[in-house]
C-alpha cells in the first residue's frame, strides 16, 4: 500500500515527443474556396480585421486569431479550414488570397547569421505587453515532452547571454525603451523572432495604448511566427527550419 502510494506521487516519465509528432501539431486557417459570392459576412465578424474584399478575398494572418468565426458566418460554406505555414521571414508573407494562396516560406535566418547560431541557439523571451498566453507556450518548450535542449536550444535569463530574442505581446508604448534596450543588449549577430498574433500586428489590442503595428515599428523581425497563441511544437519546428535545420 505505501509503495503504491508512494508511486502515485512521481511523475511519469514520458519521451520527448518526435519531430513527426511537432510537424503534425497544424494550425489551421481560414481561406476562401470557389463560390465566394463576397457578400462580406465574414468581413464583419472578424475582430481584428484580418479578412479584406477588394479585388479578391484576403486574409491576414498576422492579424488572425483563429477564432473561425469567418468559417461559421459564410452563408455559401466558401470560408474553409486550411493548414497555416509555420511562419514567415517577411510581414506581407503571411498575407494570402486566391492569386497567392497558403504555402511554406522558402526563406529563412539570414544565412551569416544562422551559420553562427544554428547549434546551439540561446533564446531571451521578451514579454512586451502580452496576455501571458503565449509565455505558458513559451514555458511548455522546456518540459520534457518537447524538451528544447535536444535540439540546442535553451532559455536564458538574461539578454547579454542571448543569440534570439523571442517577443511577445504587443508593443506597449510603456515597453517601448525597455524592448529596445534589451535588443541593444544582445551580442550581435542576434535574431529577433516575432511570436504570435499580437508581436506580429497588434491582434486585439491594436487599437489600444500601443506603439504601432506589433513589433516590426520598434524592432526589425527576422522571421513571424503565427498564431493566437502559436503551440510549442510549431515554434520549435519554425526556428529549426528557419535556421536551415529541419
Amino acid at each position: 500500500m505505501i509503495r503504491r502510494s508512494v508511486s502515485n506521487l512521481v511523475s511519469q516519465k514520458k519521451p520527448a515527443v518526435s519531430r513527426e509528432e511537432m510537424h503534425g501539431d497544424r494550425l489551421m486557417m481560414p481561406f476562401v474556396s470557389v463560390g465566394c459570392r463576397k457578400c462580406r459576412k465574414c468581413t464583419e465578424v472578424c475582430p481584428t480585421d484580418a479578412i479584406e474584399i477588394s479585388e479578391e478575398w484576403t486574409v491576414d494572418i498576422g492579424k488572425c486569431i483563429f477564432c473561425m468565426e469567418c468559417v461559421e458566418s459564410c452563408p455559401s460554406s466558401a470560408v474553409k479550414e486550411v493548414p497555416a505555414p509555420l511562419y514567415a521571414d517577411r510581414r506581407d508573407g503571411l498575407i494570402f488570397g486566391v492569386s497567392r494562396p497558403p504555402g511554406e516560406s522558402e526563406g529563412g535566418i539570414e544565412k551569416s547569421k544562422a551559420e553562427i547560431l544554428s547549434d546551439s541557439i540561446a533564446i531571451r523571451e521578451l514579454d512586451t505587453g502580452s496576455c501571458n498566453a503565449c509565455e505558458v507556450e513559451v514555458n511548455c518548450m522546456s518540459n520534457p515532452f518537447y524538451d528544447m535542449s535536444r535540439f540546442g536550444m535553451k532559455i536564458v535569463a538574461s539578454p547579454r547571454h542571448a543569440d534570439v530574442l523571442l517577443v511577445t505581446g504587443p508593443m506597449t508604448r510603456n515597453m517601448k525603451a525597455a524592448a529596445l534596450e534589451t535588443f541593444e543588449a544582445v551580442p550581435s549577430p542576434k535574431v529577433v523572432v516575432a511570436m504570435g498574433t499580437c508581436a506580429i500586428s497588434g491582434g486585439i489590442f491594436v487599437e489600444g495604448d500601443v506603439f504601432g503595428e506589433g513589433i516590426k515599428d520598434t524592432l526589425d523581425p527576422d522571421i513571424y511566427i503565427p498564431g493566437c497563441p502559436p503551440s510549442p511544437g510549431r515554434v520549435l519546428i519554425a526556428l529549426l527550419k528557419a535556421f536551415g535545420r529541419d
